[in-house]
């Protein structure tokens, strides 16, 4: 059997699914982080900037240049609370929730693939066992605490 370590480190570079540049939708180029950006967004519209960085494990500065980035290309759209002014949300454009359906298919079909190689009872302890790791790292003292 092989050491834990080395099964995740063969996992994540087989996974490969979201490399440096992961998708490309409606002629827009989405990197990795981008992409995970704008899935957080479409499960969380109209949070507020901090929450999103902190749920993804970013440093604000480097959160807000991405946010930049998305804005600039008519992907989402920031604008301040009605309760604090300070508090900037974060909302998809309908172009941004165009490119995230158009990734989250990809990404589906990809996983798709995978799974199909698999009986539905592994495909289900599979999911389950990946839940409940999550679940796990979540509540390990020693990494891991985003919410996702």
């Amino acid at each position: 059997m092989q050491e834990p370590r080395e099964v995740f480190q063969t996992f994540t570079r087989r996974f490969g699914l979201l490399n440096k540049t992961c998708c490309s939708v409606l002629d827009q180029e989405v990197s990795l982080v981008q992409s995970h950006i704008l899935f957080e967004i479409s499960k969380r519209p109209g949070s507020a900037m901090q929450e999103l960085a902190d749920l993804l494990g970013m440093d604000i500065t480097t959160f807000s240049r991405q946010i930049q980035t998305l804005i600039k290309r008519e992907l989402v759209l920031k604008s301040p609370s009605s309760e604090d002014r300070r508090i900037q949300l974060i909302h998809l454009t309908p172009l941004g929730q165009q490119v995230t359906d158009g990734i989250d298919t990809e990404v589906n079909a990809h996983l798709e693939d995978i799974f199909k190689q698999m009986t539905p009872f592994e495909k289900t302890a599979v999911l389950q066992s990946i839940t409940l790791l999550n679940e796990a790292m979540l509540n390990s003292d020693s990494c891991c605490k985003t919410s996702s």
